[in-house]
């Protein structure tokens, strides 16, 4: 049996009459943490979309645990097993945090996270279960968009940007929890503009470049010099 639980094949990925994405191929085994750097307009948070369901693509550029998913609708995609911490957090403003959390277990999949868990992880956010969600700082409207996706119990989950905007010290307790997330068996996929901490914490590693695949390798393993020279270019 394949370890591969998602692979990109080839993708394409456009807005209207704009190609965003080319000939984009890459796979995430299960239990793999996945970096994707580049810099700003690089394909990153496409690449999420493409992934997700928000944009479609051909049913074969993406497959997930061998079947092709590329042509579902996002709700569709979620269901069976793949979640995502968007860009912006993006909660629901009229809800609660509690109310945010429940709603990511609507999936209806079984698993290990269920609100306790998210509780233990994220303490501050049983203490604030009962206000607004936009009412928090930005941190911990961050801890509950990841609290939301664990709800959904992924078999991947898809981290787009999570220290976009946050203080160095928020930032450092946000990469501090990870491991407690993705050490449950998950794969995830790490987007991320900090170069370091996207290295530390990955498996693997895809740089992209104006759309395309521009370096891939062991987080371990590539050089930073590979790194200047997959990003920019030069």
């Amino acid at each position: 049996m394949s370890d591969v639980i998602l692979e990109i094949d080839g993708l394409d990925s456009f807005y209207g009459d704009f190609q965003a994405l080319f000939g984009v191929s890459m796979q995430i085994n299960k239990g793999e943490i996945i970096a994707v750097i580049g810099a700003n307009g690089a394909g990153k948070s496409t690449l999420m979309r493409s992934v997700t369901g928000l944009l479609t693509n051909k049913p074969e550029m993406v497959r997930f645990g061998g079947t092709s998913i590329g042509g579902l609708r996002a709700d569709q995609i979620a269901a069976m097993g793949i979640a995502m911490v968007p860009e912006g957090r993006q909660l629901f403003p009229s809800l609660s945090v509690e109310e945010n959390l429940i709603v990511g277990g609507q999936s209806g999949r079984s698993g290990d996270w269920s609100l306790d868990g998210v509780y233990e992880l994220f303490p501050v956010l049983a203490e604030r279960r009962n206000q607004a969600s936009t009412s928090l700082s930005g941190g911990q409207q961050q801890m509950v968009a990841i609290g939301r996706a664990l709800m959904s119990n992924p078999d991947l989950l898809l981290f787009d940007e999570i220290s976009l905007g946050l203080a160095p010290i928020i930032i450092k307790s946000i990469y501090e929890a990870l491991p407690g997330v993705i050490g449950t068996g998950m794969s995830a996929i790490v987007v991320e503009q900090d170069i370091t901490r996207a290295m530390d914490i990955s498996d693997r590693v895809y740089c992209l470049q104006e759309g395309r695949v521009s370096l891939e390798g062991k987080s371990d393993a590539v050089s930073r010099d590979d790194i200047s020279k997959a990003y920019f270019g030069v």
